[in-house]
């Protein structure tokens, strides 16, 4: 297991109904309770705070002004356009460090010209990084991250990658057969990076990320994220129950953790 010794912020997908979380496991599937409008509020208070102190996370590679980040990965400067107004248009720290693994161990995963799905993509920084180590890409989030989205990820890729990234609408666990049938749509790595966090959608994450890493789909899923509460906890327990999971690497720091896994036969 690799460590590593960077971190920033990044959160994406938006709160998309009740505040709930996770209590307890069963056969993979999550078994949720409502939550008190006390821990809501507790918990949003953590991720504002966490986000309004990114810009001293940073080491001096990255350099923050207000609304945009730049960052050097894959032989490139890349440029992300931030929005405060929502989680999905900021960048947290699983987005960097698993950017980061990505760039410093291409002979275990090689991206070039591998179909590379990103769900969650928010302001697109990880799926940058992977246009650029040669995937072909298609980045998704919910329809109103779509534009924002698109902007960084046309701004750094156009005339370096290999092939023109792609950007859909992806509403976890919403019209995935319709939209996403499978093996129509199949990639080989499925790519998550901070999309745990309090929102009401973690089992539809879940279920989002069994329909495109399935049985005899032989695709590999790359999680990265950062523990901030207990239900980070709880939804690791149901990841590792759903998938054949090995633990890639750490950053201590920011306690992000990055996950490999692939699909129970």
């Amino acid at each position: 297991m690799e460590r590593l010794s960077t971190g920033s912020e990044h959160v994406r997908q938006r709160d998309c109904g009740k505040k709930q979380e996770m209590d307890d496991k069963q056969g993979g599937k999550l078994q949720v309770k409502q939550r008190t409008t006390d821990e809501v509020s507790t918990d949003q208070k953590v991720m504002a705070g966490e986000a309004s102190d990114r810009r001293n996370i940073w080491e001096p590679s990255v350099y923050y002004a207000l609304g945009k980040e730049s960052f050097y990965f894959a032989g490139q400067d890349i440029s992300i356009r931030e929005s405060m107004d929502t989680y999905g248009a900021l960048i947290w720290p699983g987005a960097i460090a698993l950017s980061q693994f990505l760039e410093n161990n291409q002979q275990q995963v090689n991206l070039m010209d591998k179909a590379v799905l990103e769900i969650g993509a928010g302001t697109g920084l990880l799926s940058i990084v992977a246009s650029l180590l040669g995937a072909w890409v298609t980045a998704t989030d919910l329809p109103d991250i779509l534009s924002n989205l698109t902007f960084n990820l046309m701004r750094n890729t156009k005339g370096r990658s290999r092939y023109t990234p792609q950007v859909a609408a992806l509403t976890w666990a919403k019209n995935l057969e319709r939209d996403f049938p499978y093996p129509s749509y199949r990639y080989d790595y499925v790519l998550a990076a901070d999309v745990v966090y309090p929102h009401g959608c973690l089992e539809e994450l879940l279920e989002t990320m069994r329909h495109f890493c399935r049985p005899g789909s032989r695709t590999t899923l790359l999680w990265a994220n950062k523990i901030r509460f207990e239900s980070d906890l709880r939804f690791t327990e149901c990841f590792e129950s759903s998938f054949n999971s090995i633990l890639l690497a750490e950053l201590p720091q920011e306690e992000v953790r990055i996950y490999k896994a692939t699909a129970k036969e």
